[in-house]
């Protein structure tokens, strides 16, 4: 009988590269490595033979990244859904979708557990930690960075860990950021980012201009929504990757999309991240001003109440809960009639709106003038505001009387 195999959630950073080891030296298992390709660009390059060379039994390198964009990139943007105001859950969401690749891989190869080089003050040990939890209760889940054989307690160890076995690593101790990255955004943490008074250093900034290196001239771009969905950038239909990737271009060339936030992780500490979200914030500013066209003020109205939830949900690691599946629910009603075009103006920073036309507008040219028409009575209002200010005169008339 062979070896028991854990499936290992494998970036080829820092962290997973040295679990490769540390789990076959602790655990006596066969490690197979997964990487999913959520857009990352050149990480990829020759990772599986790094992760062979390190000691993987086995390497799956699946190409997510369309699933990714259509099945949880868009839910989130159709939602509106954007954490503490200002992230756009370009980790939070990619975290869900590997795990649930590692356990269709751990389901088909027979293996007894699934591991993750998340550390154990962080969110991302919630998400992947729920989401095998909710498709395969029966694994059983390695965590290293809590387990008790594990005595590695910074980064500087585990370069030096990685240095003593010669495996070879991205990370310097000039550079000692951890980053995640996708076809959405990276994310940078650590190093001089953990002081809130410091600003950001211009070599932070990977994907985008910086806002003095942005061209000094806008530029203007249209997209066409279905449905809440984007289909055409400058009236050209691309698929979901394409245009995505259009859109990063067009976000990092002129600095859009940039956050600098302290967030309030789920564990409960305050954390500084640095994001960059190009073509994402584009996507979202572009959405946002069609919906204004197309919902009713109510309904408008409770789905910006809802978007907080959503968020919440996304961030927490809840994907595949009931309650964002029921979220879903409603925002796919919403997003019904949310089809049509934005032309939006890009400069330093900037998405300002520049035209939005909808197939189904609620927006009428008369109605919306100063001038009457059939449709609006402008003595009704006086009727309206009468009944509709009668319990503040009630108060106003009880204050006055005593």
């Amino acid at each position: 009988m062979g070896k028991k195999s854990v499936v290992l959630a494998y970036s080829g950073g820092l962290d997973t590269s040295i679990m490769i080891p540390w789990l076959k030296e602790n655990y006596d298992v066969d490690v197979i490595a997964m990487c999913a390709n959520l857009g990352q660009a050149d990480e990829l390059d020759g990772l599986e033979e790094k992760a062979l060379n390190t000691g993987a039994s086995k390497v799956f390198i699946e190409d997510l990244r369309e699933e990714f964009i259509t099945d949880y990139i868009y839910p989130t943007l159709k939602a509106g859904a954007i954490y503490e105001g200002k992230y756009l859950l370009g980790t939070s969401f990619g975290r869900p979708l590997i795990a649930k690749r590692m356990v269709d891989i751990a389901i088909q190869e027979g293996a007894y557990a699934v591991a993750h080089g998340a550390t154990g003050k962080g969110n991302d040990q919630v998400r992947f930690e729920l989401t095998f939890m909710a498709l395969a209760p029966h694994l059983e889940i390695i965590a290293p960075w809590k387990d008790d054989k594990w005595n590695l307690h910074s980064r500087e160890d585990c370069i030096a860990y990685a240095e003593e076995r010669n495996i070879p690593i991205v990370q310097s101790k000039k550079r000692i950021y951890s980053e995640d990255r996708n076809i959405w955004h990276i994310s940078h943490e650590g190093g001089d980012l953990e002081d809130p008074a410091l600003s950001p250093k211009e070599d932070v900034f990977t994907l985008s201009n910086t806002l003095e290196k942005a061209p000094d001239e806008a530029e203007e771009i249209s997209l066409t929504f279905k449905e809440g969905e984007p289909i055409a950038l400058n009236g050209k239909k691309l698929d979901p990757v394409a245009l995505l990737e259009a859109c990063n271009d067009y976000g990092s060339k002129h600095g859009i999309g940039q956050c600098d936030l302290i967030e309030n992780r789920l564990v409960g500490m305050k954390s500084r991240g640095v994001y960059e979200t190009p073509g994402g914030e584009i996507l979202y500013e572009a959405h946002q001003y069609l919906e204004q066209l197309v919902l009713d003020r109510e309904t408008l109205k409770i789905k910006h109440q809802l978007a907080i939830d959503y968020a919440t949900c996304v961030y927490d690691g809840k994907w595949f809960s009931l309650l964002r599946e029921s979220l879903d629910g409603f925002v796919d009603r919403t997003q019904k009639d949310v089809s049509g075009e934005v032309k939006l103006k890009l400069y330093k920073g900037n998405c300002v709106p520049a035209g939005v036309t909808a197939d189904k507008s609620l927006y009428l040219d008369d109605l919306a003038s100063f001038s009457d028409t059939e449709l609006y009575n402008q003595q009704d209002a006086t009727g309206f505001i009468r009944l509709l200010g009668l319990p503040m005169k009630v108060k106003g008339m009880v204050d006055r009387d005593n």
